[in-house]
């Protein structure tokens, strides 16, 4: 690779960094002076963490300077966020981790589902939704007129939580700026959340699940509809009447033919 690749791959990380930063509510000034500083910047990047924990000591004063139009250049690629996510260290869920869990399907889906936190089949795979509930879920896709492949599903966490517990508040602030970006990257018409936590911690209540769905609600400028876990359902089979009462909703909202009875 030439220096001058090697540079714009280390300024294109650094850039990435700094809008995780930024969502994490750090500070960001424009600086409007010498840009001789990128040509410096380049051999300083290899020194960064892939993603930099807040406090790590090396922003001051909790602000980071940045020139103007820069910091929000690199988020526009899925992938490079996904990557980003590979190397995070925000929380102790790095250490016991398999595998993370970003993301799959269409970055132009019009319907992306968001669960709560990868179990022991995702982690092992890397992938959201593959154990029964998976199973259950591409099954509630596929009944909709959709493949799996055409939709985006993703999690709240993107690690799992040890013994399949709920994720901590601190764990759900860590991971909420990549969950952020994936939303503004694929621009969803219609986000479906699966589940009570995945639903409460996207709309910032403690109302159950029960009352959340059957309705549309607001989220990163889309409508959200709540819906039961597929875990759920696969414990409580009479509640696939209600949730696919709310998958009708969204294929409705979507201009999806709903299938006759």
């Amino acid at each position: 690779m030439r220096p001058d690749e090697i540079l714009s791959e280390k300024l294109a990380r650094l850039k990435l960094q700094l809008e995780t930063l930024k969502l994490h509510g750090h500070k960001f000034v424009e600086f409007t002076g010498d840009n001789n500083w990128i040509a410096k910047l380049g051999e300083q990047a290899s020194g960064f963490a892939p993603a930099l924990p807040a406090g790590s000591g090396e922003l001051k004063d909790n602000v980071a300077v940045v020139t103007p139009g820069k910091a929000s250049s690199g988020a526009g690629k899925i992938e490079s966020v996904a990557k980003e996510v590979e190397s995070c260290e925000l929380c102790p869920l790095a250490k016991s981790r398999t595998n993370t869990v970003f993301g799959v399907g269409d970055a132009k889906a019009r319907l992306m589902f968001i669960g709560e936190a990868p179990g022991r089949d995702e982690d092992l795979k890397g992938e959201p939704f593959v154990g029964r509930a998976g199973k259950l879920l591409t099954d509630m896709i596929k009944a909709m007129g959709y493949e799996r492949g055409d939709v985006y599903i993703a999690n709240i966490i993107k690690c799992r939580p040890p013994g399949n517990r709920n994720p901590e508040p601190a764990e759900v602030d860590n991971c909420e700026p990549y969950l952020k970006r994936q939303i503004n990257i694929i621009k969803p018409e219609i986000i479906c959340a699966l589940g009570a936590v995945a639903a409460q911690t996207l709309l910032k209540t403690k109302t159950p699940i029960s009352k959340l769905r059957g309705r549309f609600h607001q989220y990163q400028g889309a409508p959200l509809l709540p819906t039961f876990h597929p875990a759920y359902l696969l414990r409580n089979p009479s509640a696939k009447t209600e949730a696919w009462s709310d998958l009708q909703m969204i294929m409705e909202k979507l201009g999806l033919k709903i299938p006759d009875k």
